[in-house]
């Protein structure tokens, strides 16, 4: 009976995923076998000497001691592009907020609470709507900062917006460039993007390379009156920088989920409670998606979207099943086959990946190991951890 720790409410229709005669799933576990969460903040001293893995139902880790898991073994399995479609139509929304005085007429139109008839209430609006003027998107051009499966999401939105679409990624995969519609220009820096736009919207993970990734240094290469779309995350722009060039002219409007005190109260900003994931879809899916990746390693030991330890999968085909963690260090592999050919064990088939300083091995065995094997592979220098996995 595997025992699943969850830390935050998760979608029932991710639940579904465990099979109750094979999995117990609470919200109190003193020693779990996995951790299903999406913004519970952990820390390495929650995480028991029986914990094997943990699933976060979004894209971002950051609420999740990665390099620590890393260290003990532990796979950081994550969803992404799971809330897509959400995070998309929220851009749209945003594009549209920036362009026309959305926000600003409606609450006009709820500061005439002493109107007392439609003819006055009509007038009024008539000799005011001017001040909410704005633009149109169509024929405007978008710039797309990160063209994984959001970015290309958004970029596509654009197109069928009649928009002129660019876009720069300095990490573009090969399957996100095949997702990419050929329309789309790749630019091949930052500067030159932010100087063409007339929108850009962000859509970056947060890492050290993209801390602050929009700062003093490029925000003076903005279009004059430009529009800026940050629903990545915060550290990405600095806020400061956003400010002055909000004072200076340079940025007409600053759109965001993930407001700063030093946003608040501005006409220019327009901010939003980190919601770009909350829908009822966006978040069954993340569920689902989690789910199913965490049963999959705790059942057949492979690993899919995992942040941490490389992709590595293994069709089943019977016999028993061990999986190793080890240090990515010269010569490990051979120790370990070295063990396996002593052990009077037939070897079916073995699997082996690498990722950064982690290394993951899957082994099909033709009956299963014994304690002795086992104790053995565990003794090896730079072995991290060895699991049954099935037998």
């Amino acid at each position: 009976m595997y025992k699943i720790l969850k830390l935050n409410q998760i979608a029932s229709k991710g639940l579904e995923i465990f099979p109750q005669n094979t999995y117990e799933i609470a919200s109190e576990f003193s020693h779990p076998d996995a951790i299903l969460v999406r913004s519970h903040l952990l820390t390495p001293e929650d995480m028991p000497s029986t914990l094997m893995a943990i699933a976060r139902a979004g894209a971002g880790v950051n609420n999740i001691p990665v390099p620590a898991c890393t260290e003990r073994g532990i796979p950081v399995f994550n969803t992404p592009g799971a809330n897509a479609n959400a995070v998309k139509e929220l851009v749209l929304a945003a594009l549209i907020l920036t362009s026309r005085g959305v926000a600003a007429g409606m609450n006009f139109v709820n500061t005439l609470t002493t109107v007392s008839t439609p003819a006055e209430m009509s007038k009024i609006i008539e000799k005011s709507k001017k001040q909410f003027a704005g633009q149109e998107l169509l024929g405007k051009t978008l710039g797309v900062v990160g063209l994984g499966k959001i970015g290309s999401l958004v970029a596509d939105m654009g197109l069928q917006l009649g928009m002129e679409v660019i876009g720069f990624d300095p990490a573009l995969s090969v399957d996100a460039a095949w997702r990419l519609p050929n329309q789309i220009q790749r630019i091949e820096n930052l500067p030159t993007l932010l100087s063409r736009a007339d929108y850009v919207t962000l859509h970056l993970p947060f890492l050290e390379s993209t801390k602050d990734l929009i700062n003093d240094n490029n925000i003076r290469f903005l279009k004059p009156g430009s529009r800026l779309l940050n629903f990545a995350r915060g550290g990405i722009v600095n806020s400061p920088a956003v400010l002055s060039a909000l004072d200076n002219g340079t940025l007409f409007r600053y759109a965001t989920d993930f407001p700063e005190p030093e946003l608040l109260g501005r006409d220019d900003v327009i901010l939003l409670p980190h919601i770009g994931a909350s829908t009822v879809e966006a978040e069954e899916t993340c569920a689902v998606m989690a789910a199913r990746q965490l049963r999959d390693f705790l059942e057949n030991g492979n690993i899919v979207n995992s942040v941490n330890f490389p992709p590595l999968s293994l069709e089943r085909t019977g016999g028993s099943r061990i999986a190793i963690t080890n240090q990515n260090i010269p010569k490990m592999l051979g120790k370990i086959t070295s063990i396996l050919a002593d052990s009077d064990l037939n070897v079916n088939e073995m699997l082996n990946k690498s990722r950064d300083d982690i290394a993951y091995n899957l082994i099909d065995l033709d009956s299963p190991p014994t304690k002795e094997l086992l104790s053995a592979l565990q003794a090896i220098d730079g072995v991290v951890n060895v699991r049954t996995v099935f037998s």
